[in-house]
């Protein structure tokens, strides 16, 4: 039984953990909240006490944390995964971060024999719990195949992109994709309200057809029912589109409609919307239209 170690328990992070303990893995766990290391214990886990610490016991250390100064902190900081590295150690960066970051970190782990992949993910909350994320991967084939079961244990989409940071760049245009499909629906929901069509009605007429997507069957109805708990928070999908715009600068390619979504979000954070979740997006457009998405579907 191979043992794995796994830093950061957020939102997905956690319920992906105990996805690896269902498949017969042993975990080795730490986050910076101890209650929430404590309850992965309580479901059979190892308390980790550093980054230090996981990787001296595990042979394949998994993080998931949210942004770039995390990963590299956590890695190769003080007390990090670097300082307790061994030999032919593995890390995989779930986490969604800077694809150049991710070629850096990986050029000073493979000074010391230390193997990575950047394995970020798609599917939110939900798929993160029923373990059927989309997990688009980065680095080297044959460590691609060394870790393709620990990587099944939480995903039922696995695809190897191409070398270190191409992983990191098939989500960055996976978070462009979505945040435009999210606006899609968001625009049409709007223009339903506004004609006094019921909002409901017209998901269920849309879905099947030309316009289906994920987003019009599950956050469509969210933001009909004005459930804006996180799945993904706000915050975090700005930092994505954020690195989106950066590596469309560097190669400069325009990307117009992220560009606009991402003031949209913005104007959601102006008015205290920072930690709700991505199907508040319909707030900015509310206001601009001056009327509540689905008020006249319920």
């Amino acid at each position: 039984m191979r043992t794995i170690g796994f830093i950061g328990l957020g939102i997905m992070g956690r319920p992906m953990a105990r996805n690896l303990l269902k498949a017969g893995f042993a975990v080795v766990a730490h986050s910076r909240t101890r209650s929430k290391v404590d309850e992965l214990a309580n479901a059979g886990a190892v308390a980790g006490v550093s980054p230090r610490d996981v990787a001296m016991r595990s042979e394949v250390v998994i993080t998931m944390v949210p942004d770039t100064p995390d990963v590299r902190q956590v890695v190769l900081g003080a007390d990090g995964v670097y300082e307790g590295a061994h030999d032919r150690l593995v890390v995989i960066d779930m986490s969604t971060i800077s694809p150049s970051a991710t070629c850096e970190i990986a050029a000073t782990l493979g000074q010391r024999d230390i193997r990575m992949l950047d394995a970020p993910v798609s599917g939110g909350e939900v798929g993160a719990i029923k373990g059927a994320l989309s997990i688009m991967v980065g680095g080297a084939a044959e460590v691609f195949e060394e870790c393709r079961p620990i990587l099944a244990a939480m995903g039922d989409k696995i695809t190897h992109v191409g070398p270190q940071g191409h992983g990191q760049i098939a989500k960055l245009c996976n978070q462009v994709a979505g945040v435009l499909s999210l606006q899609a629906v968001a625009e049409a929901l709007m223009l339903a309200t506004k004609a006094g069509v019921d909002a409901n009605k017209v998901i269920e007429a849309l879905s099947g057809g030309a316009a289906d997507s994920w987003n019009l069957r599950n956050q469509g109805p969210k933001m009909l029912k004005r459930d804006f708990a996180p799945g993904f928070f706000i915050h975090l999908q700005q930092k994505d589109l954020r690195l989106a715009m950066e590596l469309a600068s560097q190669l400069n390619t325009p990307l117009p409609g992220g560009a606009l979504v991402h003031q949209l979000f913005n104007a959601v954070e102006a008015h205290g919307g920072r930690e709700l979740g991505v199907q508040a997006l319909i707030q900015a457009l509310e206001k601009l239209a001056g009327v509540e998405v689905g008020a006249l579907s319920k």
